[in-house]
C-alpha cells in the first residue's frame, strides 16, 4: 500500500510539473489563451505581467496541497466549486473595501517610505483619493471603492474657495472674511461684467474654484487610468459612489466629475476607471422637484455616451435603513455603496449597518449547472430530478460554507503590519490594533460570499427551459436562489460570520466550468453547447426579449443576492443623444425594486489614435484612417479598452449578446 501510494504521488507530481511547464511556456511565448487572458484588466504580455502570471500559476497548486480540506479540494478538482482569487489565498488578503476617505483626508497617512499630510485644498484631496485607492490595491486582491465621493471631497471645495478669496484680499486690499462661510446655492461659473465690490469678488472666487475642481476631477480620472497598482500594466479596480450630497460644494464635485467623464481622457477616449455609481434616492435626486435632479439628468447624459455612471437604487426595499435621515449631514454613513463589479456589503451582524470601512473577505462559486446535469442523468421523473438537485445543492452549500470558514480562520491570523494602510486607516475598528496584533478582532466585519453561475443552463437541464422563456422555470429559479439564501442565513448562525449570496460576476470563470462539463457530459443543447455559462441569474445574453421582460425576470433575484447583483440592458445604436432611455431604465429599476443596474451600447475606439464614435459598422477611423478599430465593451461590471485581452468564454458571450432596446424605437420596453 505504501509503495502504491508513493508511486501515485510520483505520478501526480510528474503530471503536475508537465502541466505547469505547459502553462509557463504559454506565458513565455506570449500565447493568447485563457490562462494569459484570465483578467482583461491585466496585460500578461509585459515582463511584470508575466511575473504576475508565473506567481499566480505556481501558488494555486500550493493552496490545493496544503491549505484546502479534502472536501474542498475534491469539489474544486471535480468542477463543482471555484475558489476566487485562489492564487492570493496564502497572502491572507481580503477581496475589497469601501474607503472611509475622510480618515485619509483629515489625518493623512504613511505610504511606503513617505508620509502624506492632511488635505487643505481640492487638488490635494483628489491626489490623496488616488493614492489611497492605489496603495490599498497592493494590499488586497479585489476592488477599491469610495462610498461617498461627493461628501468626502465637498469640504475641500469650500477651502479652495476661501483660498481664492484670500488671494483677492491680497490683490485688492479688501476684507472678504464675511464671505468665507456664507452659504452658497451653487458653484456656477458666470461672467463678471456688471458686478462690482464683494459680489464681483465672490463670483470671481467661484469661477476660479470651479476651474480648480474641474482640473482636479480630470486629474483624478487620468490618474486612475494610468497609475499601475500591480504588474501587467494593471490599474486599480476602482469605483466611486456619489449622488446624495445636496450641498453646493458636493454638487460642484459631482458636476465636474461628470463633465470631465463626458469629455473623456487623452484624445477623448472613454475612461475605463473609476467605475462611477450614481446613488439614486427619492427626495434627493430622482424627481424633478429634488435638489439634485439636474445632476441626475447630467448623469444620464454622461452614461449615454460613456457607459458610466451605473445606477444604485437606494430606494430598493433591501437598500434602506431607519437610520437614514434627510437632514443628517452624515447620512451617507447609512447609505449602501457598491463596488462597480457588483459586490455589495451592507448588513452586519457584528457592527453598524453600513458599507463604509467594510468589504468582502473572500467568495467562492458553486457550479449549479453540473449539479443539474447530474440530477437529470440520474432521474427521469421531473420532481425526483428536482429533489435530487436540491439534495446535491445542499451538500455543496455545506462544503462551500466550510471552505470559506477555513479561509477565514487562515486570514484572521494575519498581522496588522501586513496591511499597513488597510489596517491603519480603512478597515472598521482596525485603528485600535498594534502592528503585531492579528486582525482576528476586526475581520468579522467583512462578508463571505457564496456565489453561483449559470442559473439559466441549470434550469434548462432540470425542466427544459430557462427562466426568461418559462414561468415554470422562473418559479424554480426563484426557489433555488431562495433556498441558497435561507441556507446561507443558517450558516451565519452556525459559523458566526456575515455570509451572503452573490450573483457571481464571472469573467475568468465564464468558460472554465463549461469546458470541463462539456468534456465530461458532451454537448447538451441549451446547457453545454456554448463556450460559457450565463452570468449568475441573468436571462441569457442570446435570448431576444424586451428590456421590460428581462427586468421583470431578473428583479426578484436582487433581494435574494445581497452579496451583490447587477442588471444590464443592451441598447442598439448610438445612445449619446438619447439620455431619456437611460432614465427609463432607472425608472424601471425603481418600479421593480431592483438594486443596481447599467446600460450597454455601441462605442467604437481607434486603437491607434484613440478616436471614438458610436457608428454601427465603423471600419476605418475618420481621424487617422487606421483600420485598427475595436469596440469598447463592458466585460462584467467594468469596461475593457480592447477585447484582445478577453478570454474565449467572454468573447463567445460578447458575440452572442442581443439588444433589448432597438435604436430609434418609440416603444422602449414593449414586447
Amino acid at each position: 500500500m505504501a509503495q502504491k501510494y508513493i508511486a501515485y504521488r510520483h505520478q501526480r507530481s510528474v503530471a503536475r510539473k508537465a502541466k505547469t511547464r505547459e502553462v509557463f511556456l504559454d506565458i513565455v511565448n506570449v500565447k493568447n489563451n485563457d490562462v494569459t487572458r484570465e483578467n482583461a484588466n491585466m496585460n500578461a504580455d509585459t515582463p511584470a505581467g508575466m511575473m504576475m502570471k508565473f506567481a499566480s500559476e505556481s501558488t494555486k497548486p500550493f493552496v490545493d496541497d496544503y491549505l484546502l480540506s479534502e472536501d474542498s479540494r475534491d469539489a474544486v478538482e471535480h468542477n463543482y466549486l471555484h475558489i476566487h482569487d485562489k492564487d492570493y489565498y496564502p497572502t491572507k488578503s481580503f477581496t475589497c473595501v469601501q474607503h472611509p476617505l475622510d480618515n485619509i483626508l483629515t489625518c493623512g497617512f504613511v505610504a511606503g517610505h513617505g508620509a502624506s499630510r492632511p488635505a487643505k485644498r481640492i487638488e490635494t484631496a483628489s491626489v490623496l483619493a488616488c493614492i489611497s485607492l492605489e496603495c490599498a490595491q497592493n494590499e488586497m486582491h479585489g476592488g477599491q471603492a469610495i462610498p461617498a465621493f461627493d461628501f468626502y471631497l465637498a469640504p475641500y471645495v469650500r477651502l479652495s474657495y476661501i483660498e481664492e478669496l484670500k488671494a483677492l484680499e491680497d490683490l485688492n486690499g479688501e476684507d472678504y472674511k464675511d464671505l468665507y462661510e456664507e452659504p452658497l446655492i451653487d458653484y456656477i461659473k458666470k461672467p463678471l461684467e456688471g458686478l462690482t465690490g464683494k459680489a464681483r469678488a465672490q463670483q470671481h472666487a467661484i469661477n476660479k474654484t470651479v476651474n480648480r475642481v474641474h482640473q482636479s476631477m480630470e486629474a483624478f480620472i487620468h490618474n486612475m487610468n494610468t497609475i499601475h497598482s500591480r504588474g501587467g500594466n494593471q490599474v486599480v479596480f476602482s469605483s466611486i459612489n456619489y449622488g446624495t450630497d445636496t450641498s453646493a460644494e458636493g454638487r460642484c464635485v459631482m458636476r465636474e466629475i461628470l463633465l470631465s467623464t463626458y469629455e473623456g481622457v487623452g484624445d477623448g477616449e472613454t475612461a475605463i476607471f473609476p467605475i462611477q455609481i450614481w446613488k439614486k434616492k427619492r427626495g434627493v435626486n430622482y424627481l424633478p422637484e429634488d435638489r439634485n435632479f439636474d445632476l441626475y439628468q447630467l448623469a444620464c447624459k454622461v452614461t449615454a455616451r460613456r457607459f458610466f455612471p451605473n445606477f444604485l437604487n437606494l430606494d430598493a426595499s433591501f437598500n434602506q435603513t431607519d437610520e437614514w435621515k434627510a437632514d443628517d449631514p452624515l447620512r451617507y454613513q447609512h447609505e449602501v455603496a457598491t463596488m462597480g463589479c457588483r459586490t455589495r456589503v451592507f448588513e452586519n451582524r457584528f457592527g453598524p449597518k453600513t458599507s463604509i470601512g467594510r468589504g468582502n473577505l473572500s467568495f467562492s462559486t458553486i457550479n449549479i449547472v453540473k449539479l443539474a446535469i447530474e440530477a437529470s442523468l440520474e432521474e427521469s421523473d421531473k420532481q425526483r430530478r428536482i429533489d435530487l438537485f436540491f439534495a446535491k445543492l445542499d451538500r455543496m452549500l455545506e462544503i462551500t460554507a466550510k471552505q470559506l470558514d477555513d479561509r477565514f480562520q487562515f486570514q484572521k491570523t494575519a498581522f496588522t503590519k501586513q496591511f499597513p494602510l488597510l489596517m491603519k486607516s480603512l478597515w472598521i475598528g482596525a485603528d485600535k490594533l498594534g502592528p503585531m496584533d492579528t486582525v482576528d478582532s476586526v475581520i468579522n466585519q467583512g462578508t463571505l460570499g457564496i456565489g453561483f453561475i449559470g442559473l439559466a443552463e441549470c434550469l434548462v437541464a432540470l425542466v427544459g427551459k430557462h427562466h426568461g422563456e418559462s414561468e415554470e422555470a422562473q418559479e424554480l429559479g426563484l426557489k433555488i436562489v431562495t433556498y441558497m439564501r435561507d441556507r446561507v442565513n443558517t450558516f451565519c448562525d452556525q459559523y458566526h460570520h456575515n455570509y451572503s449570496v452573490l450573483a457571481t460576476p464571472a469573467e475568468g470563470l465564464s468558460g472554465k466550468f463549461t469546458k470541463k462539463d462539456r468534456k465530461q457530459f458532451g454537448v447538451i443543447p441549451g446547457v453545454t453547447d456554448r463556450d460559457y455559462y450565463t452570468n449568475s441569474n441573468h436571462v441569457p445574453v442570446y435570448y431576444k426579449c424586451s428590456a421590460r421582460h428581462k427586468a421583470e425576470v431578473e428583479a426578484p433575484y436582487h433581494n435574494l443576492t445581497r452579496g451583490g447583483h447587477i442588471f444590464y440592458v443592451e441598447i442598439d445604436g448610438d445612445a449619446t443623444h438619447n439620455p431619456q432611455v437611460i432614465m427609463s431604465v432607472v425608472d424601471m429599476m425603481d418600479q421593480l425594486d431592483m438594486g443596481y443596474g447599467s446600460v450597454n451600447h455601441n462605442r467604437n475606439r481607434c486603437m491607434d489614435c484613440g478616436y471614438e464614435n458610436a457608428d454601427d459598422h465603423l471600419e476605418a477611423c475618420p481621424k487617422c484612417g487606421s483600420k485598427n478599430i475595436d469596440k469598447l465593451q463592458r466585460i462584467t461590471g467594468y469596461l475593457v479598452g480592447t477585447t484582445d485581452r478577453w478570454n474565449s468564454g467572454k468573447l463567445a458571450e460578447l458575440n452572442d449578446r442581443v439588444t433589448h432596446i432597438d435604436h430609434g424605437s418609440q416603444d422602449l420596453f414593449g414586447e
